[in-house]
């Protein structure tokens, strides 16, 4: 049987959507300016402001960068394809995207790992804290999220990239994903399939395991506080570690826990949109709001 090897793909998007894409630009095209904008100047901040020079605002500078990594790695030919009802993408460029999307969300769920252990120490061991997160040991624990989630990606990518795409080269998707990729392949792909939920498996449980086991500690250590001031003001120091990391794997768990049989390629739209345009903004503003001390830094840079 003749098959003519695809060489470049369409991005969708999300198709013709009656006179709303130009509307969808702009507003997708807002958040993304934002969440640059958030990013940078949260990075900005922490480096310029000595009364920022600790470790957890060390981890939030990574977690930005991961971020803007995400977005423009994402939004950009996402625009694109939303303008113009479709996107030309090379098929290394196609592979390329999905490699460093996945290795990036792998590397934030070991940098959310890394944080909720710094918390960890400043709120349950805060005698020794300073001695144990010296100038070293911070570096390797921001260094190796990222070591981890490059390297430990390309097991999964590797199998994806030996896809074969034979004829129809339309991804109907927002970016380059494994669930598209499998449905567009003529190649038997459950084999892959299962053998990548396993992998994402301990990827994502064994960080989210770690951050709940740091919390069973940290929260014991806050119920022994005597005031409830004392309670309220350690536990403002990790609620917005809290609510980045449910929101991360809350959209792990719906789009790449879940099988994808009988799974709603609308709905898996929608939950990529949110982890690749909607969370990374949402970081920044999260902490800038629910941090005393990134607003004391803000107000002072633009007084």
């Amino acid at each position: 049987m003749n098959q003519t090897k695809v060489t470049e793909f369409i991005l969708l998007g999300f198709g013709n959507l009656n006179g709303f894409n130009i509307f969808l630009f702009f507003l997708f095209l807002v958040i993304f300016i934002f969440t640059i904008m958030g990013n940078l100047m949260l990075i900005v901040l922490v480096l310029v402001n000595t009364k920022l020079q600790f470790p957890m605002y060390y981890f939030l500078c990574h977690l930005s960068f991961s971020d803007l990594v995400i977005s423009m790695n994402i939004v950009p030919n996402m625009l694109g394809a939303i303008l113009y009802g479709g996107q030309k993408m090379t098929y290394i460029g196609c592979i390329t995207q999905f490699y460093f999307f996945s290795g990036t969300i792998i590397t934030e769920c070991f940098l959310l790992s890394v944080m909720s252990y710094d918390r960890y120490l400043a709120i349950c061991n805060p005698l020794r804290y300073s001695s144990i997160m010296n100038f070293k040991f911070r570096n390797c624990l921001s260094l190796w999220p990222w070591v981890l989630g490059l390297t430990l990606n390309l097991t999964g990518i590797m199998p994806v990239s030996k896809f074969n795409f034979c004829h129809d080269n339309i991804i109907d998707h927002v970016y380059c994903d494994l669930l598209p990729l499998q449905k567009l392949s003529c190649s038997d792909t459950s084999l892959v399939e299962l053998e990548v939920f396993l992998f994402s498996m301990p990827i994502f449980i064994l960080p989210c395991g770690f951050i709940i086991g740091t919390y069973v500690y940290i929260f014991f250590t806050i119920a022994k506080i005597p005031t409830a001031t004392g309670k309220q003001k350690t536990f403002s120091t990790c609620s917005s570690h809290l609510i980045v990391v449910v929101a991360l794997y809350g959209t792990l768990i719906a789009k790449y826990m879940i099988p994808s049989v009988g799974q709603s390629l609308v709905i898996n739209k929608i939950v990529s949109l949110l982890h690749s345009l909607i969370t990374p903004l949402f970081n920044p503003i999260i902490y800038s709001f629910r941090n005393q001390d990134i607003k004391l830094a803000f107000r002072k840079c633009f007084a």
